[in-house]
């Protein structure tokens, strides 16, 4: 489908096009876009099993160009053999690489999950921080982890879990142009009133696993259409941010 003849909505309007809206009317846009994503997934939640802010640390961490679905595969065992911190900062690291080595990238992620326990354990009593700040400052964690344990585990909107999923579809409904997850993030929470951060993450991640796909999107059965100035469209390289 091509750009002079936009997919229509089933309200009979064409969706907007990019370029030709205000801050203002962005934001109202999204609000719609908020309130429709609750009513197709009102009991969206985080996808990665964990029983505790520290294993939901761990299992984030794991996540890295893996699945939630092998993740979860793998936490089991993990939690079951080192169940605390300070048991799994004492782990030797051919041991932990063992047992996470089909999340992939699995030396890295080990490297990553025995510095974070440590400084779990040496600078903050074996708990896991709750402030953005402190959790960055561990090895292994970024903006995203941080955010997922904030958000997910201790219910605090430190800011927007830009994952593969979140960022895609954001970039195709025009909240941001940004491939860069942080410089994305920073579009979202201006547009997003703070009470929807959490919620979105999880809602946007449900759809795009299941509509909004990378490769063959379902613009057709799409009930975000009608708020999508890409919808029908190939979808466009991102800008990097440099």
């Amino acid at each position: 489908m091509n750009r002079s003849s936009p997919a229509r909505t089933r309200q009979g309007a064409a969706p907007p096009r990019r370029g030709r809206e205000s801050a203002a009317a962005r934001r109202e846009r999204a609000a719609r876009i908020v309130a429709r994503l609750a009513d197709i997934y009102p009991g969206a939640s985080c996808s990665l099993d964990f029983e505790s802010p520290f294993q939901l640390l761990v299992a984030t961490i794991l996540s890295a160009q893996c699945t939630d679905r092998r993740v979860n595969a793998v936490t089991g065992p993990l939690f079951a053999r080192w169940p605390t911190p300070a048991a799994l900062a004492a782990a030797r690291q051919r041991d932990l690489e063992a047992v996470i080595r089909s999340t992939g990238f699995f030396r890295a992620k080990a490297r990553n999950i025995l510095g974070c326990c440590q400084a779990l354990v040496d600078r903050h009593g074996g708990e896991v921080p709750r402030s953005l700040e402190e959790l960055v400052k561990l090895p292994g964690v970024g903006r995203k982890t941080a955010n997922v344990v904030l958000g997910s585990a201790f219910g605090m909107a430190s800011g927007v879990v830009v994952d593969t999923h979140v960022g895609r579809i954001s970039r195709r409904l025009g909240l941001t142009n940004h491939a860069d997850a942080v410089r994305a993030e920073r579009d979202l929470v201006k547009v997003l009133s703070r009470d929807h951060w959490i919620a979105f993450s999880h809602r946007l991640i449900e759809h795009g696993r299941g509509t909004c796909t990378a490769r063959a999107p379902r613009c057709a059965g799409c009930s975000l259409a009608e708020f999508c100035p890409r919808v029908g469209v190939a979808p466009r390289p991102a800008r990097s941010g440099r």
